[in-house]
């Protein structure tokens, strides 16, 4: 008989939960911010203003994130919980139910029947509500909800990106604002967009063409309604 090679391979999804919540971090960090700067810097604002504006900005943007993030999640895990707490009642109340039932899925995607009710059995006397979960309900530990990683690394990102906008305002004179923070943002939301798509294993080309068209999109709506109101947004 053949010996069985067990090797544990490193996918991918493994990074869905904190890849998303980082990305829409930065992403928002860096367009939300650099939004506010030029909308203000529209007007006929100071440089000293405009900085506050994007300083209040930064910190209000990173809390929401924070606090959203960790809202929108623990629903999630809420739902989860509820869906576990529902099959384990289901599984305590008619196992013999729940076994076929589970043999069914295997069955759908293409396993003959009897052996479907040999693994389902199998499946069931190491971990049922895993099985269950796994296959009924479509739950795993890489798909579980973590509601504070999530928060943390959304509130983290949107800091660092909504910096970069910041950044330029601090080195740069005031009349190079409205040129050099779009460009500053851009540049930013391209090469996340790059980093992102590499790190989730998508092509970088779709992803940075996405990300820097609706950050420019963004940018110049409010410029256009700073330089029309000719007052701070």
């Amino acid at each position: 008989m053949p010996r069985r090679l067990s090797h544990r391979e490193a996918h991918l999804m493994a990074r869905i939960g904190w890849l998303r919540a980082a990305v829409l971090g930065a992403n928002d960090g860096i367009v939300s911010t650099a939004s506010l700067i030029v909308g203000v810097a529209a007007g006929p604002t100071t440089k000293g203003q405009v900085l506050i504006a994007g300083v209040a900005g930064l910190i209000a943007g990173a809390m929401s994130m924070a606090a959203g993030e960790y809202v929108s999640v623990s629903s999630q895990s809420d739902t989860e919980k509820a869906d576990l707490a529902r099959e384990t009642a289901e599984l305590k109340a008619d196992p013999v139910a729940e076994a076929h039932e589970l043999a069914g899925f295997y069955v759908a995607r293409g396993v003959e029947p009897a052996l479907a009710d040999q693994v389902a059995a199998q499946m069931m006397a190491k971990d049922a509500l895993g099985a269950h979960a796994h296959d009924e309900l479509g739950i795993s530990h890489i798909t579980t909800a973590r509601p504070i990683q999530a928060a943390f690394a959304s509130a983290t990102t949107f800091f660092v990106g909504a910096f970069l906008p910041l950044a330029v305002v601090l080195a740069a004179p005031a009349s190079w604002t409205l040129v050099g923070v779009p460009i500053a943002a851009l540049a930013s939301l391209a090469l996340l967009g790059f980093v992102g798509a590499r790190a989730g294993g998508a092509g970088g080309a779709k992803a940075v063409l996405r990300v820097t068209f609706w950050g420019a999109i963004a940018m110049a709506v409010t410029a256009g309604i700073g330089h029309l109101f000719g007052a701070v947004v």
